[in-house]
């Protein structure tokens, strides 16, 4: 006799998985999925483009079982569910990744390579590791459409980023701006606020930190009555000092004047600080000790209070230059530079000042800090700036993260504003141990022999010891940001950058974030909704190679146009030529033909640099316009993909403005995109549609180790998840990471677990199937035999119907609401304990009877 039902000797799930996946491939069942569904209602998903020049890790698997679960889902209930994949292909990890393969710098490019040449590299790096991300994403059965993948150097892709960016400018949500800005030397780029937000940038270090003594010129009376009068301040980077230009007070703080001694050189002085800090930094128990009995080296310091003052009352006094290297300069009405100490170092008010640390006296560097470039400038007070041989005005450190060359200085400027001599010994110097690049071998970066080293910090407040301007130096860990891709400190520099106005838009922002459904809400109303309450200009500029170029092209006399399309730019640039600002359209002499959206024709150009830098267009009053260098924020080129993947609106612009493929329904990415690519989505969708881009949202936690530490092969705790799905199969892998915690909870993962789930779950499954299917075939059944009415049946049975007629309704209701942990739990719960234990083993005795009765049907 035939058996109907197959019959299995042993149960491996790794087997299954091929044999399963196999079939699915034969049958073409993903795609029979989709066409299958033609006509019914959609349920639209967004996939968050991954970067394939990275191997793929297991917290993928965890996002990607998530995504699946919810797409097969609703595919289950009627809908027809389209799912693009999609790949990020620009940005940072991209450059440092070439860098790194190739041995050069960021200086290096347009020098010793092309800027052509290493965007070849990048385009074709970019790529590398697709295989082994179409793998993984057969092997884990995650369907997507890998085949019709959008991909974000394409040409139509970046056509309609151009687009969304004309929208912003023609509502004046895109300007160009001269501020302080988080700057990464490592990187070579700006960075914008969310991305100084990704987990883990902020982290606590150990520097060396300094009270440094800054000499009154023109002191009170009391003050100058013992010593030498001083204010204090402290700070946190005293690399930062040669660049100070003023001391800033809070008007309503109390203030005291204390006459005592200088700890290392025994020194009478006289200081300024703030009431509240007068027992940090004075030894309560010295209190009303003679002044005229300190010895050097006494453990206690006397020191005595003479004269009480309101922050107000200090303002305006001046103090000499802390390290006189470089005098001020500011620009004159014409642009020339001047030189500009008159105007320095003076004590001026800020209401942000606090007495929480430091001494209430806050050293201002305008240069290397926003609060600090704010509260000077409204003083009149000037930045300390080099100027360079261009006549352009620099901060002290230059974009690598060292004090400039003299040789790279304007000759006049060293020669009036510089002295060379004590300049000299530090010219050059990296303001941190980490851009040094002995601490970066093979293009892996030391940390621990940097911070191993003496900084320059170190240097700096050593120095100021020896010439008695310091009142303490000691080691403080304090949380500073660092790069989110290169894992190093980033600086406070002034960049002229182009923003997007996000803040214009921030109440819309948070009014539509009400509507969406967040899981868990936490993170909409915590995370996401503080996030955008305390909302900053976006920074947009990126001054890098490989990236979407920003389509603005502007002339010295400040005239602009911002670029919507490539039509549009092929018709400026045929204007160009007749005004003879260009010998030829580079797209005309292509073949490309405007209006026309095929691969094919889009091919024969490419809007990357450095080929659209060498386009010049023409102002309407004649003027050469050439393109703004920047690229733009790869997290723009992410946020976009909703109408980017469509090439809107130049093609499908209907499925977009009737809804039809927009807002997404759902979305899935891990909480670290929270800042991210759900902020980016957000933001562009809020100011360019008035919309949300995504109805619900499931934000995942982090895939730690079984201790609950952070997965790292350095540490070797990652996890392969090649490796396990093919010990255990894809199945118990998902069915792991999907009930062993709920998707937002940070989920320890542990391969005792995936075990455990194969032998109890699974196990226990097919334990069930092997029992019917043994009785079944020994019986003869079919399953065409004429159904037993309900009534008639045995009242376990009858049980085990209503049992999984309510588990259907519930796990209904569970996926409805985006809660696959407890819809998993509900299945589970149902196989182990209704199933197995019970209607299972209180039936044996009912199939182990001889032929076929209405007992066992």
């Amino acid at each position: 006799m035939d058996k109907k039902f197959a019959e299995h000797s042993h149960l491996n799930l790794s087997e299954v998985n091929k044999e399963v996946l196999k079939q699915w491939d034969e049958a073409d069942v993903f795609h029979k999925s989709m066409t299958e569904r033609e006509g019914c209602p959609s349920f639209v998903f967004y996939e968050g483009p991954p970067s394939a020049n990275g191997m793929p890790g297991i917290h993928h698997v965890m996002a990607r079982t998530i995504k699946d679960t919810f797409c097969r889902y609703k595919t289950m209930k009627g809908f027809q569910v389209k799912r693009k994949a999609g790949w990020d292909t620009h940005g940072l990890p991209v450059e440092l990744g070439v860098e790194k393969a190739l041995g050069i710098t960021k200086e290096d490019i347009g020098k010793t390579i092309s800027v052509a040449e290493y965007n070849r590299h990048c385009r074709t790096d970019v790529m590398k590791f697709t295989k082994e991300w179409t793998d993984l994403t057969h092997k884990m059965g995650y369907w997507v459409d890998l085949e019709n993948p959008y991909i974000t150097y394409d040409n139509r892709y970046i056509e309609t980023l151009w687009w969304l960016l004309k929208q912003l400018y023609g509502k004046n949500l895109l300007y160009k701006g001269y501020t302080i800005q988080p700057y990464s030397p490592a990187a070579g780029t700006g960075l914008s606020s969310h991305e100084l937000n990704q987990p883990g940038c902020y982290r606590d270090v150990k520097d060396t930190t300094c009270v440094a003594q800054f000499k009154m010129k023109n002191p009170r009376p009391e003050m100058a009555a013992w010593g030498t009068p001083y204010f204090i301040a402290w700070t946190t980077t005293p690399w930062t000092l040669p660049s100070n230009t003023a001391l800033c007070v809070g008007p309503k703080i109390d203030y005291v004047a204390v006459q005592s001694y200088n700890g290392y050189t025994g020194e009478k002085i006289t200081v300024v600080l703030a009431k509240a800090l007068l027992y940090t930094h004075f030894n309560q128990k010295a209190e009303g000790l003679e002044l005229e009995s300190y010895k050097p080296g006494d453990k206690l310091i006397p020191f005595k209070v003479v004269g009480e003052y309101k922050g107000t009352d200090l303002v305006g006094m001046e103090y000499e230059q802390l390290i006189p290297w470089v005098k001020p300069v500011e620009l004159d009405a014409e642009g020339r530079w001047v030189e500009a100490a008159a105007k320095a170092f003076r004590v001026i008010p800020g209401d942000y000042v606090t007495t929480e640390d430091g001494t209430g006296i806050v050293h201002i560097a305008p240069t290397f800090g926003a609060d600090d470039a704010f509260v000077a400038r409204a003083a009149g007070i000037p930045s300390l700036f080099m100027i360079n041989q261009k006549g352009e005005t620099r901060p002290m450190v230059d974009l690598t993260g060292k004090f400039y060359l003299m040789e790279e200085l304007d000759s006049e400027f060293v020669k009036q504003c510089i002295d060379t001599d004590t300049y000299k010994e530090y010219e050059g110097r990296w303001v941190k141990n980490a851009y040094d690049p002995q601490f970066t071998v093979d293009g892996r970066y030391d940390e621990k022999a940097a911070a191993g080293a003496e900084s320059l910090d170190i240097y700096i407040s050593l120095m100021l010891k020896g010439t008695n301007k310091v009142f303490k130096i000691e080691k403080h860990v304090h949380n500073y940001p660092h790069c989110w891709r290169t894992d190093k400190p980033v600086l406070y520099y002034p960049l002229d950058s182009w923003f997007i106005r996000s803040t214009a838009a921030k109440e819309r922002m948070m009014e539509l974030n009400k509507t969406i459904n967040w899981k868990p809400e936490s993170t909409g109303t915590g995370r996401f909704g503080k996030w955008l309450e305390n909302l900053n200009d976006w920074n947009l500029s990126r001054s890098r190679y490989w990236g979407t170029p920003l389509p603005i092209w502007r002339s010295e006399e400040g005239e602009e146009l911002c670029i919507g399309s490539v039509e549009e730019l092929y018709n400026e640039m045929e204007k160009a030529v007749v005004a003879g600002m260009m010998e030829a359209n580079p797209y005309k002499e292509a073949g490309f033909i405007p209006g026309v959206y095929t691969q094919e024709n889009y091919d024969k150009i490419d809007l990357h640099r450095p080929y659209v830098d060498d386009i010049i267009l023409v102002s309407p009053t004649g003027k050469a316009m050439k393109r703004e260098l920047d690229l733009i924020d790869v997290w723009f080129d992410s946020g976009a993909m909703p109408y980017a993947q469509l090439h809107y609106p130049f093609e499908n612009k209907e499925i977009v403005d009737n809804r039809s493929y927009y807002p997404a329904d759902f979305i899935a990415e891990g909480v670290d995109q929270t800042r991210g690519w759900f902020f980016t989505l957000h933001a562009i969708a809020t100011m360019v549609f008035d919309s949300v881009s995504y109805k619900s949202v499931i934000s995942n936690g982090l895939v730690l180790d079984k201790n609950g530490n952070k997965m790292s092969k350095r540490l070797g705790n990652a996890v392969d998840p090649f490796g396990a799905i093919e010990k255990y199969g894809s199945d118990p892998l998902r069915w792991y990471m999907i009930t062993n915690s709920s998707p937002w909870e940070n989920q320890k993962f542990d391969e005792d677990g995936v075990a455990e789930v194969s032998r109890k779950f699974f196990g226990t499954l097919y334990n069930t199937y092997s029992f019917f299917a043994m009785y079944a075939n020994i019986d003869g059944f079919t399953y065409s035999e004429e159904e037993v009415p309900m009534n008639e049946r045995p009242e376990l049975d009858r049980w085990i119907l209503s049992a999984l007629n309510s588990l259907i309704k519930e796990v209904d209701a569970c996926l409805a609401d985006y809660e696959p942990t407890r819809a998993g739990r509900l299945v589970q719960d149902f196989v182990n304990d209704n199933l197995s234990n019970w209607h299972v083993r209180l039936s044996r005795k009912r199939f182990w009877g001889g032929g076929m009765t209405t007992d066992k049907l």
